[in-house]
């Protein structure tokens, strides 16, 4: 794998809404970052790359879903710096938007079923993996872990560096969507307590993202439940709510991260969560690409 010497960055923008109720909002739009490596799927991967070229491997082998954002991106970016890439699918061949997009790309697709993608946790299910693709680096779901981690930090330096485009000296948080918590924790981490970061969840409890991200970052994260009853439970409210936002800021949303993340921040604020003057940094995650499969 060679050098990469890609580092987007992100802009700082105001967004505006009459609900806000005098709570100023800024977004960082890693959506803007690039039209098919976006969002936060490139920060999560930019450790996992480093270490694979110390490795010496010539590419990366992973996995994700038939929509799954961090496929994508790792997929385009493996087409654009010149690397292998191979993804372990859940579930049955499909060809869905994303997966089409993966051929495209020329990511070498394997399909394991719903029992066979449950068993990505256990001990020795890279064995045969590592074992057909040697020189492959194998990459966690979603880019996670400690290296996807790391990855985010630069986000809050990214952020800082931004304050005066929305005419603030400091901030008071962050708040973002929450999949398996490894970009809060990131940022949580680079933080290292000086503000705090909201996460909301957009899958249940029962995920483990509590645990994935007291294993990475010990202080300054708290997560509230978004998940609306499942990762990937849409219903006609949030759909309304997101095309209402679009409308009004003209800011592209989409109702598996960004639209439930936004959603319950309103919520939070009609609950008299956070006092007028309160200024937050929402972090756009990207998934853009994700709502060609979403009906509504």
């Amino acid at each position: 794998m060679g050098p990469f010497d890609w580092h987007p960055h992100a802009p700082l923008e105001p967004l505006v809404l009459d609900w806000l109720n005098g709570v100023e909002l800024a977004v960082l739009r890693l959506d803007r970052i690039d039209p098919l490596i976006s969002g936060n799927k490139w920060f999560k991967l930019t450790e996992h790359l480093t270490q694979a070229q110390q490795a010496g491997a010539s590419g990366i082998i992973s996995l994700g879903g038939a929509y799954s954002n961090h496929l994508h991106a790792l997929a385009a970016a493996g087409q654009r710096f010149g690397f292998a890439t191979v993804g372990l699918m859940r579930g049955h061949p499909q060809d869905t938007p994303t997966v089409l997009d993966l051929k495209a790309f020329g990511m070498q697709l394997h399909w394991l079923g719903y029992g066979g993608y449950r068993a990505r946790h256990a001990a020795d299910f890279w064995l045969p993996w590592r074992e057909q693709y040697p020189h492959l680096y194998p990459v966690p779901e979603g880019g996670g872990g400690v290296a996807g981690a790391l990855g985010c930090a630069v986000l809050v330096e990214q952020a800082r560096g931004q304050l005066s485009n929305v005419g603030w000296a400091d901030y008071d948080g962050w708040w973002l969507a929450a999949g398996t918590g490894t970009t809060l924790a990131g940022l949580a981490l680079a933080e290292a307590g000086a503000h705090p970061v909201y996460g909301a969840m957009a899958v249940p409890d029962d995920h483990g993202v509590a645990q994935n991200v007291r294993a990475i970052a010990a202080q300054g994260v708290e997560l509230l439940d978004a998940s609306r009853g499942g990762f990937d439970k849409v219903d006609g409210a949030l759909l309304d709510f997101i095309r209402t936002t679009e409308q009004a800021t003209g800011l592209p949303l989409e109702p598996l991260y960004t639209g439930k993340a936004l959603s319950a921040l309103k919520q939070q604020i009609e609950a008299g969560r956070f006092v007028p003057g309160t200024r937050l940094i929402f972090v756009h995650t990207g998934g853009l690409q994700g709502r060609r499969g979403i009906k509504g």
